[in-house]
């Protein structure tokens, strides 16, 4: 256990077993060798030794880039982190889960707004029921959010029809 020599706390060292296992060389293209070998888009002198899952172009093992299992040249990498279509690279996601929690939570909270629950509430409906099978986050999370968006949102539906049939039965 270590102290700190100034202040006298207990200094906590947290250890990565990747900061020391030693890093995977990759490999160079071979070269040609035979007229009928087929070689790499990005270096004709090079021997192919995949396609791309994405393009079809052929690649070296140097432009091989393995995404889990999937084959990617650098060019279809670049445009799907720039297009957000390559989920292996997802590094954020849009929280639909605290956003149809919201729509449910704000004609509650801000009473000004309680007219437009009738138009909040189905929509914080269908936001939780469109996306109840999207990846909430990339740090674990419950669907707690979707179940009372849900919950509170056929409430104010109901709240409105109840309204509705109290104000046309009244006459």
């Amino acid at each position: 256990m270590l102290f700190c020599p100034g202040c006298g706390a207990r200094i906590q060292e947290d250890l990565y077993p990747a900061q020391y296992q030693p890093i995977a060389e990759g490999q160079s293209g071979k070269k040609i060798h035979w007229e009928d070998e087929a070689g790499c888009f990005y270096h004709p002198d090079k021997q192919a030794t995949v396609p791309c899952d994405l393009c079809g172009r052929f690649l070296c093992a140097l432009c091989d880039i393995d995404l889990n299992g999937r084959h990617c040249c650098p060019a279809c990498l670049a445009i799907g982190k720039q297009k957000g279509k390559l989920q292996e690279l997802q590094n954020r996601y849009t929280l639909h889960d605290n956003i149809a929690l919201a729509l449910a939570l704000l004609p509650i909270l801000v009473p000004i707004f309680i007219f437009f629950s009738a138009l909040t509430a189905p929509i914080a409906i269908f936001t939780a029921i469109k996306y109840w099978k999207v990846p909430l986050s990339i740090v674990p999370r419950t669907k707690i959010r979707y179940v009372f968006a849900i919950i509170l949102a056929g409430l104010q539906i109901v709240g409105w029809a109840w309204l509705i049939l109290y104000l046309v039965t009244k006459k």
